[in-house]
């Protein structure tokens, strides 16, 4: 069986808020589809949604999303008004450098250089 993905969904509490955060972020315009269910569509991404659940977040991300910039440190500079927060310092290896960060609701991303 081959499939694709339609889209990446992020369990949070306030996902109207999450969609405004993640389009400032990767592009697009926030849509809220109902109090329970926002998304945004990135240009040249897949769309990313956001569903209300009850519980919040428990424990570390087993996905999350790596984030293509020149600059992790400037790019973590520009994301922290967004209400995105550090995790951690600036990795550097052989592959590049990266910054793991927090959305709003404690979702890690990382911002990766190439």
């Amino acid at each position: 069986m081959r499939t694709r993905v339609q889209e990446i969904v992020f369990d949070c509490a306030d996902p109207a808020a999450l969609a405004r955060f993640w389009a400032a972020l990767l592009g697009g315009a926030p849509v809220d589809r109902s109090p329970d269910w926002s998304y945004v569509d990135p240009p040249e991404f897949v769309r990313v949604a956001f569903q209300k659940v009850p519980e919040g977040k428990a424990v570390k991300n087993r996905v999350h999303l790596d984030l293509e910039v020149a600059d992790p440190a400037a790019a973590a500079e520009e994301a922290l008004p967004l209400g995105a927060r550090r995790s951690g310092g600036i990795v550097t290896d052989e592959q590049g450098s990266f910054q793991v960060m927090c959305d709003p609701e404690g979702n890690e991303f990382c911002f990766v250089t190439g």
